[in-house]
């Protein structure tokens, strides 16, 4: 707390008395097509809190402003955004004459922008998603190719997850307190209604939040705000969904003070790009505003989005050469129809009441109170005492048979002889395949008829499910305190409670659903021993069942400095985090450790952020920012097993987040680029990761096996992990002709892990966290993107309205996530020796041969994009919108994981010995040729 009262006591000695300087600036929008005034058009002064809109004849006014070298804006929905810079001496009025806005394409781009990553995110209760944050697109060249043409191969902008980032709605955060990510899909298919948006690029200032790394979305939904005027459109692609319907009217603020806005779609399929990956959604919007008086108005946001989704399978390169890369291992024919057994269900509307109070004509206060609820569920097979119905299990595909050892055969070398290629393997092989290839697809018939023979059900469905309450307030207050110095300053409170359960969906044909864990035995199996061997049924919780609390403050303020050529700010906040869960089951494997409350834990973290922009010219500016913050674990990372026991991990720590970038900006009349080099260092962050281990060896720290059976739920816990992520940013966009223009971008990164972070597994086997030690992971690379993309783009623009533009992009160097585990030194270790002793037959040459980080295949993608619009009379426009992505139909890898099951060196060896590997990587696939076709009409 003392360097922030430090800081703040710095800045204020540079505040200068009040200047009461007349200056003011005005001008008329109008409509490039119709010469029509164009009403309710934003106009803003960047870097004060002054905004107004344009009246019924477009005519716009700012009054009592500061002079010297100012930014104004002019922006509508549906219209490009024009910039102007202005020199206004003491006392001048500035009139900018008349200016026309033209119909921006991009916002038709925008409702096509493939969210390829809905089709690889983990199945983590209540994951939201991992997208590149960037659904939509600022008006910055290289942002708006990291969108479009980069985000087919799941390019991240510097590298960076965007639990980095921010994204608010009317500054309210998105984000979500359990893994530090927006949920999409809480307004996904209201694209209309989202489509007034600012952007920060990087830890630059915003007028909203401290902000972060990556940068800051604020999507603005006061009613008063949009441009009146109604809008319909229909849709059809095959991506995600099929078809797509939307309809959006704002009205426009009345006399009476009152302005409302209300959209609704639908999207939907019956099958998406990849097999079996059903689509559904709702989705509904409304705001109202009520303009009390000059100094208030009050604002209802109101946002229901129904999302249902058939989730795709992350396939090895066996199964892809078997059955191609649409292939998806979840569905199954039932009744006719094919069945996704994982669906990803989301329903979480969010409230928020906004009141807009003007308290002088130089400062503003902007208070909001949100509500959100609903639920997270994602669904998926269980089964006790039966097979695995999971067509790809490994016992039924050829590497099974080919990938065999004889371990009473050993060789001269001590090491076991391996016998796969023994012709009884080959004609099982052989056998199984054309079994898989004959029924490669879960069998719910059969399903059904073991349940109804044995009575009881050996599988169900069910989903992990969890049920948010979050409340927000915030207030935000924007202050022009001189002429040279505005002030921007916020609060923030949240509040959450989640409850996190398995809910029993479907018996499946069963009478009931035994609640115990197969794999253990005695009182350990027991789910909850208040209620031991419970037997559930449909709508029954069951498995686990907890809560999870979080409250967080988090304040910040910001000084904006404007000195003629020279602009700079500096922003300081501080934040407080606090997390508890409470067991609602006892646990049987851990019966004094899970039912009830658990310890409170907190932490508090300081930020410090500063950045300066130099004019050169109006045309030539040079920018810099620099960031220091800490940052709080997410609860996602907070707990090693949150669904079995009250456990923190161990020495938990908040990361410490490093940046700094450099721009040179170039704006003339034709030529708008942009060249940016940035560094960033996260030290100190937590990872956890859960997956299904069969048959895993369990040591202790020294090598000393504890249980060679080790079928279990495990969680895997990475601490010390240190990431460095550098490189430099092109765009770059010049009018050749009238109606031509070039753009080309340019990114090329470095982003590696920079530690050698510890290692934990919480074996439930052993009810026991195992330390491994530390993983050798300094120097690889951080996985899921791309860290080179180059891309350049024609368009040709008409004057009769209609356009085609044609873009190449070159997208490199992503890179296989690596397993922390195989990267101790248990890799080494024989668990089967007494003593621990390492493999006889292990190498160094053969460690690095099968630890070696894979670097997926470049991929090169053309796109084709176009469209035209017609006037039909004054304020009546009809239109349409056509892409085609990846032209050629390229086949690429968007990104995999390595498995961690074999977790050391023999069984790896083993693994590679044969043909093709039973436990090799798993990989995600981009789309192939698809396409995007939109029809609207605007009146």
């Amino acid at each position: 707390m003392k360097k922030l009262v430090f800081s703040l006591l710095v800045v204020m000695q540079v505040m200068v008395a009040w200047s009461q300087q007349v200056t003011s600036v005005k001008g008329k929008v109008v409509d490039s097509k119709s010469q029509q005034p164009l009403k309710n058009v934003v106009a803003t002064m960047e870097g004060t809190n002054r905004t107004v809109v344009t009246d019924a004849e477009g005519v716009f006014v700012f009054e009592n402003i500061a002079n010297g070298n100012l930014t104004l804006t002019i922006g509508s929905t549906g219209f490009v955004t024009q910039t102007f810079a202005l020199e206004v001496a003491e006392g001048e009025t500035v009139d900018v004459g008349v200016i026309a806005l033209v119909e921006d394409i991009t916002t038709e781009q925008q409702l096509s922008l493939i969210t390829l990553t809905e089709n690889d995110l983990g199945d983590d209760n209540g994951n939201s998603e991992s997208t590149a944050g960037l659904l939509q697109a600022s008006r910055d060249v290289f942002m708006q190719a990291a969108a479009f043409d980069f985000g087919q191969a799941r390019f991240r902008v510097r590298g960076l997850d965007n639990e980095y980032g921010k994204t608010m709605i009317n500054g309210v955060p998105m984000d979500k307190i359990y893994d530090g990510r927006p949920q999409w899909s809480n307004w996904g298919g209201l694209n209309d209604a989202t489509r007034n948006q600012e952007f920060t690029i990087g830890s630059d200032a915003s007028d909203y939040t401290f902000g972060s790394i990556l940068g800051t979305q604020e999507i603005n939904t006061r009613a008063s705000t949009y441009r009146p005027g109604s809008r319909v459109s229909f849709s059809g692609t095959n991506t995600n969904y099929s078809w797509r319907a939307m309809a959006t009217h704002a009205s426009g603020m009345s006399t009476s003070g009152w302005a409302y806005v209300v959209s609704g779609s639908r999207r939907w399929a019956e099958e998406g790009y990849f097999e079996g990956s059903d689509y559904s959604a709702n989705s509904l919007f409304i705001s109202v505003e009520k303009k009390i008086n000059d100094k208030h108005s009050i604002d209802f946001t109101g946002i229901y989005a129904q999302n249902s989704r058939g989730k795709t399978s992350p396939n090895t390169q066996e199964i892809t050469d078997l059955a191609g890369e649409r292939y998806n291992s979840y569905w199954g024919w039932q009744d006719g129809k094919k069945r996704n057994s994982r669906d990803k269900d989301v329903e979480e509307p969010i409230l928020m009441l906004s009141h807009y109070w003007q308290l002088n004509e130089n400062s503003s206060l902007n208070t909001n109170i949100a509500y959100q609820f609903g639920k997270i569920a994602n669904s998926r097979l269980d089964f006790n005492f039966t097979r695995n119905p999971d067509p790809t299990y490994y016992r039924n595909l050829p590497s099974f048979y080919t990938t065999q050892h004889d371990f009473n055969v050993i060789g001269d070398d001590g090491a076991p002889v391996y016998v796969g290629d023994s012709q009884r393997n080959l004609d099982g092989a052989a056998a199984v395949r054309e079994d898989f290839l004959e029924d490669r697809q879960i069998d719910w018939d059969n399903l059904y008829e073991d349940n109804i023979e044995n009575g009881e059900s050996l599988a169900v469905l069910y989903e992990d499910r969890t049920d948010d309450n979050l409340f927000t307030a915030n207030s935000i207050l924007n202050s022009q305190l001189t002429d040279h110095i505005v002030l921007n300053a916020g609060i923030t409170y949240r509040n959450l409670e989640s409850h996190n359960y398995q809910n029993l969906i479907d018996l499946l044909g069963g009478s009931g659903y035994l609640d115990i864990d197969p794999f253990l035995i005695g009182d350990a199996r027991q789910s909850d021993l208040n209620n031991p061997n419970r037997i559930v049924g449909e709508g029954d919780d069951f498995g686990y069942n907890y809560k999870l609390f979080a409250n967080v403050v988090d304040a910040f303020t910001q000084f904006r400095f404007n000195y003629g050529k020279l602009d700079f700010y500096v922003a300081q906040n501080v934040t407080w985090s606090q997390y508890q869960r409470e067991g609602i089951y006892r646990n049987g494997n851990y019966a004094d450790n899970s039912f009830g409350k658990s310890e409170k834990v907190d932490f508090t973290n300081f930020g410090f952020k500063g950045g300066a922009t130099y004019k050169i010219t109006g045309r030539h500016i040079l920018g810099f920012n620099a960031l220091y913050m800490g940052k709080a674990p997410t609860l996602r990372n907070s707990l090693p097993n949150a669904r079995l026991n009250n456990n923190f991990v161990e020495g938990l720590e908040s990361e410490t987040i490093m940046g700094a970038d450099a721009s040179y900006i170039i704006r003339a009349p034709k030529l708008k680029a942009r060249f940016t080099g940035y560094y960033s260092k996260i030290t100190d962050a937590t990872d956890i990761g859960f997956y299904f281990a069969e048959g895993l060896g369990v040591l202790t720290a020294d090598g000393r096996q504890i249980s060679s059976n080790g079928n279990a739920f495990v969680s895997e816990t990475v601490t010390g992990l240190d990431r460095v992520n550098m490189g430099v940013e092109l765009g770059l966009e010049y009018q050749l002709t009238s109606t031509i223009k070039a753009i080309a971008v340019a990114a090329y990164g470095q982003y590696t892990y920079d530690s050698n972070p510890n290692v934990k597994l919480n074996v439930d086997n052993i009810r026991s966290t195992v330390d491994f030690g530390r993983a050798t992971m300094k120097d690889y690379k951080q996985p899921g993107m791309p860290q080179q993309a180059y891309s350049f783009e024609l368009e040709y623009r008409d004057p009769h309205y209609w356009w085609v533009s044609a873009s190449v992009s070159y997208l490199a160097d992503s890179y296989l996530d690596i397993s922390p585990l195989l990267r101790t030194d248990n890799f080494f270790i024989n668990d089967r020796d007494p003593d621990g002793f390492p493999f006889p037959e292990a190498t160094e040459e053969g460690a690095r041969e099968f630890l070696k980080q894979e670097r997926l295949d470049p991929a090169t993608l053309i796109n084709l994009t176009g469209g035209k619009s017609w006037r039909i009379s004054y304020g009546k426009t009809i239109g349409i919108f056509a892409t085609i992505n990846n032209v050629f139909d390229f086949s690429y890898k968007t990104g995999g994981f390595e498995q961690a099951r074999n977790a050391n060196y023999r069984q790896v060896n083993q693994d590679f010995a044969g043909p093709t590997r039973s436990f090799g990587p798993k990989y995600f696939y981009g789309y192939g040729r698809n396409f995007f076709v939109n029809l609207y009409y605007n009146f």
